[in-house]
C-alpha cells in the first residue's frame, strides 16, 4: 500500500514544494498550513508519516510533538525548522521527533529519511527536564554546523564512544559537555582529562588511581579519573598523546568493562561513557607506531570533526553576540560590532578558531570606551594577533638561506621565548594555516590578480586556489593594468 504522509507548514511555497516532490517519489501527500488540521488528521488514525515546521500560527510543533507520541507512539514525525540552532536539534530529538532538518533543506536527504523512517519507525526517548532547554551550550547556524547538531541530537541517548577530531580551538570539549549534559548520563559526573597536559610516567595514575606505595611517593591511596567519571562521561582530550602502555590499559577497559589501580591486584567494574579527542591525525600515528590502532578502532566507534571557524564563518556573527553576553555577565561593558567589523572578522583565517575569537571579543571589550566596535578597531587588534603568530617575523630567505631554514630559525626563537614550557597545543596546523594565506596573497599580487598565473606559480589547481581564497579570506590584489 502507498504511504500517506501527513506536510503542516504555513509557507505555501513549502507546501507546494513538498507536495509535487513527494507525490513524485510515490507517496500520497495531504498538506496543511496549520497544527489543528494536522492533529485532526493524526487523531482519526491518518497518514503514516508527519513532515512538520516547528513554528506554525496557531501552534508550535515541539508543544504538538507529545500529544502526537502519546496517541500514536510508532507514528515517525519529522521536524523542519528555520530556527536553526543546537536546542532546536536536541528539543526535537528529545520531544520524539524521528529526525530534524533545518531549513532550507535538501529535497534528495528528506526523502531517503522518509524512507528509512517508513522501514524502520524510531521511537525516541523522553523530553528534555524543562531546567535545561533554555541554554545554547554550542552557537551556529552554518550547514557543518547543523550536521553537529543533528549527530549530537542521535547520541544523547546512546553510550556510544565518540571521537572528536579537529583544530585547536574548534571547542572539542564544549562539544563534549554538550553530549553529556543532554544525555543519558547528565545526572553523573562529566570528568575531563587533558593527556598533553600530564606528565607521561602519571598518566597511568591519573586515570586509574593508585594503591599506598604504589611507586615512590605514593603515601596514600588515591582514587583515578574513571572512579571519579562512575556513571557519567569521561572526556579524554588529546588523545594521541597518550603513552603506548597507558593505551593497553585503556584498551582492556573498552574491551572489558573494568581496569586495575596502579599497584592493585583485584579488577574494577566500570560504568562510564568514554568521548576522546584529538587535533593529531591518528592513522598517521598508527604508522609511526605511536598509536595502537585496535585502541583507535575501539575510540572511533562515531567519528565526529569538528570544522575551524574559517570553514563556517557565517557563524561568527552569532559567536561575536554569543562572547558579547558572557563577558556582560562578567561584568564588562556592553558592546556592539558594526557591520563592517563583523566582515572584517569573517574574512579573517582564525589559526586559533573559536577560542581565538572568544579572546578577542573580550579584550576588544575590555580595553575599549566606545560602544560601538569599528572596522579600523578590529583590524588594529587582528593585526596585533598576526604579529605575536609563530611565523610572523619569517620573512623571505636572504642570500643563501632557504624558505625552509628561516622557518627552522624563526621556530627555535619561538620555542626559546616560552622557556622551559611548551607553546600551545595545534601547532602544527596553526604554522600551515598562518603560513598558507601570505604565500597565496603574495602569489595574487606578484600576478596583479590573476588567479590563472598564480594558481600555475604555486603549482596548485585553479578551482583549488579559489576555494583556498575564499576559505582564507585572501583579499585579491587587482592592479589599474589588470582591470
Amino acid at each position: 500500500m502507498t504511504a500517506t504522509i501527513l506536510v503542516a507548514d504555513d509557507d505555501a511555497a513549502i507546501r507546494t514544494v513538498l507536495n509535487q516532490a513527494l507525490s513524485r517519489a510515490g507517496y500520497d501527500v495531504r498538506i496543511t498550513s496549520n497544527a489543528a488540521t494536522l492533529w485532526r488528521w493524526i487523531s482519526a488514525g491518518e497518514g503514516d508519516l508527519v513532515v512538520t515546521d516547528v513554528i506554525m500560527p496557531d501552534e508550535n510543533a515541539f508543544d504538538l510533538l507529545p500529544r502526537i507520541k502519546k496517541a500514536r507512539p510508532d507514528l515517525p514525525v519529522l521536524v523542519m525548522s528555520a530556527q536553526n540552532t543546537f536546542m532546536t536539534a536536541i528539543k526535537a530529538s528529545e520531544k520524539g521527533a524521528y529526525d530534524y532538518l533545518p531549513k532550507p533543506f535538501d529535497l534528495t536527504e528528506l526523502i531517503a529519511i522518509i524512507g528509512r523512517a517508513l522501514s524502520e519507525p524510531k521511537k525516541r526517548p523522553a523530553r528534555l527536564d524543562d531546567d535545561m532547554q533554555d541554554g545554547m551550550p554550542l552557537v551556529g547556524r552554518s550547514a557543518a554546523m547543523q550536521e553537529i547538531y543533528r549527530v549530537l541530537a542521535r547520541l544523547m541517548q546512546t553510550d556510544l564512544t565518540l571521537m572528536i577530531t579537529g583544530e585547536s580551538g574548534t571547542g572539542k570539549e564544549l562539544v563534549a559537555k554538550a553530549l553529556h549534559d543532554y544525555g543519558k548520563r547528565r545526572n553523573g559526573p562529566f570528568v575531563a582529562i587533558n593527556m598533553a597536559a600530564i606528565p607521561r610516567d602519571l598518566i597511568e595514575s591519573e586515570l586509574f588511581g593508585h594503591e599506598k606505595g604504589a611507586f615512590t611517593g605514593a603515601q596514600n591511596r588515591s582514587t583515578g579519573r574513571f572512579e571519579q567519571a562512575e556513571g557519567g562521561t569521561l572526556f579524554l582530550d588529546e588523545i594521541g598523546d597518550m603513552p603506548m602502555d597507558a593505551q593497553t590499559r585503556l584498551l582492556r577497559v573498552l574491551q572489558q568493562g573494568e581496569y586495575t589501580t596502579v599497584g592493585g591486584r583485584t579488577p574494577i567494574r566500570t560504568d562510564v561513557r568514554i568521548v576522546a579527542a584529538t587535533n593529531k591525525d591518528l592513522k598517521q600515528s598508527i604508522n609511526q607506531g605511536l598509536f595502537r590502532e585496535d585502541l583507535y578502532y575501539r575510540l572511533n566507534v562515531v567519528p565526529l570533526r569538528l570544522p575551524p571557524l574559517r570553514d563556517r564563518a557565517e557563524d561568527i556573527p552569532d559567536l561575536v553576540r554569543h562572547f558579547i553576553q558572557q563577558g556582560e555577565k562578567e561584568g564588562l561593558d556592553s558592546k556592539r560590532f558594526d557591520h563592517e567589523a563583523l566582515e572584517v572578522m569573517k574574512a579573517y583565517p582564525w589559526p586559533g578558531n573559536v577560542r581565538e575569537l572568544e579572546n578577542v571579543v573580550r579584550r576588544l571589550m575590555a580595553l575599549y570606551p566606545q560602544d560601538v566596535i569599528a572596522r579600523e578597531i578590529v583590524e588594529q587588534e587582528l593585526r596585533a594577533d598576526v604579529a605575536d603568530s609563530p611565523i610572523a617575523k619569517v620573512g623571505m630567505p636572504s642570500g643563501t638561506m632557504t624558505i625552509s631554514q628561516a622557518v627552522e630559525e624563526n621556530m627555535r626563537t619561538y620555542f626559546a621565548s616560552f622557556g622551559d614550557a611548551l607553546p600551545p597545543s595545534g601547532l602544527y596546523d596553526r604554522v600551515l594555516t598562518e603560513m598558507e594565506y601570505p604565500l597565496i596573497l603574495a602569489a595574487l599580487t606578484a600576478t596583479r590578480g590573476n588567479q590563472i598565473k598564480a594558481a600555475d606559480l604555486l603549482g596548485l589547481n585553479r578551482n583549488t586556489l579559489r576555494k583556498k581564497i575564499r576559505e582564507l579570506g585572501v583579499s585579491v590584489y587587482r592592479s589599474s593594468r589588470s582591470a
